[in-house]
């Protein structure tokens, strides 16, 4: 199999990539990022001299770009990671998110049809769903779930998992999506929750948490993720989406608070701030589907989980330093590697 990875320097991109080489050593693997903010290309080091990875700086908006990219290496399979995904920023400026995210994708789609990609795997988000009241811990979202979102972030990625639907109606394209709950583990960005607690409370700064902390969400280890995404890939049913779940819920004041205790550091640094805009009060993901379908469970219990992500981050220090000095954006030497 030869597959192409889009947004392979960001967080869970990286880790796929990296779950891919261990599991599949023959695997020839390509890596398509921007190299926006959040990607990269120091997370990539580890794998930059295998003869069997080639990294190719590139928008996915870029048709053109794109199109050069699978000629080149004749894709089998496609992984799309590439997207903006921060909440905030997307209330901010909405319209890099629906470029991005929307007409990214298509650009994806027509070059999988064009140049015979066999298989397009869109990585979504449980954020098209909305959210689930507080006092009705017995709801879940299914597949069946309507698409109800809340933020131009959420709104991006649900036109783009309708595009990937119709492509699959129209022209046959076999697609595949997964549908996931908020991921955490190494390699995350610092701007993200998990890793915001864990570096802010290294450095005795306030962490800030929305409202009061009420809302909850459904936490997923990156590698379980990656290996749900690796069994829909291989035995996913062409237009079926997957919800992928971690069996983790917990409030956001006490995923803090936990982390906050894993540390030694205390609970003072904790800022409550004015709540985000059209925030959502809860996620839940029922992953039925993947279980009886494709056998697939999460292995990493949440606490376990959290524990392991706290010391890769007290063992990786240099790592995300170089996210938060900026020195990380000054990488260069990486042009569209022909």
């Amino acid at each position: 199999m030869n597959m192409l990875v889009t947004g392979g320097a960001g967080f869970i991109g990286s880790n796929f990539i990296f779950y891919m080489r261990k599991r599949y050593p023959e695997l020839e693997l390509t890596c398509v990022d921007k190299l926006t903010y959040a990607g990269n290309i120091e997370t990539l080091e580890p794998i930059t001299d295998d003869p069997k990875f080639r990294f190719f700086k590139a928008d996915i908006t870029d048709a053109q770009a794109i199109g050069e990219i699978f000629l080149r290496q004749k894709p089998d399979v496609v992984v799309n990671f590439a997207a903006e995904s921060h909440v905030d920023r997307s209330i901010e400026h909405p319209s890099v998110f629906l470029e991005t995210n929307i007409i990214g994708v298509q650009v994806l789609l027509d070059a999988c049809r064009k140049f015979g990609a066999g298989r397009f795997h869109q990585v979504s988000t449980d954020e098209v769903y909305g959210d689930l009241p507080l006092d009705r811990p017995d709801l879940l979202f299914t597949e069946e779930s309507p698409l109800r979102t809340s933020s131009p972030y959420s709104a991006s990625k649900a036109a783009a998992d309708l595009l990937c639907g119709a492509y699959c109606r129209t022209y046959g394209l076999f697609v595949t999506i997964s549908r996931c709950s908020n991921n955490y583990g190494p390699y995350q960005f610092p701007e993200k929750l998990i890793p915001l607690i864990i570096t802010n409370a290294l450095g005795n700064k306030p962490i800030p948490v929305y409202g009061a902390g009420l809302n909850v969400r459904d936490w997923l280890y990156v590698e379980d993720h990656c290996a749900a995404i690796d069994l829909i890939v291989r035995r996913g049913q062409s237009g079926r989406v997957y919800n992928v779940g971690g069996h983790g819920e917990m409030r956001n004041i006490d995923l803090v608070t936990q982390v906050l205790d894993i540390l030694g550091k205390p609970r003072s640094l904790i800022s409550y701030v004015a709540d985000r805009k059209g925030h959502d009060l809860r996620y839940a993901i029922d992953p039925t589907r993947l279980k009886t379908e494709l056998g697939w469970a999460p292995n990493t219990a949440l606490e376990t989980g959290l524990a392991q992500t706290v010391r890769w981050y007290l063992d990786h220090q240099e790592w995300w330093e170089h996210i938060l000095d900026g020195s990380y954006s000054s990488k260069g030497g990486y042009e569209n590697g022909f």
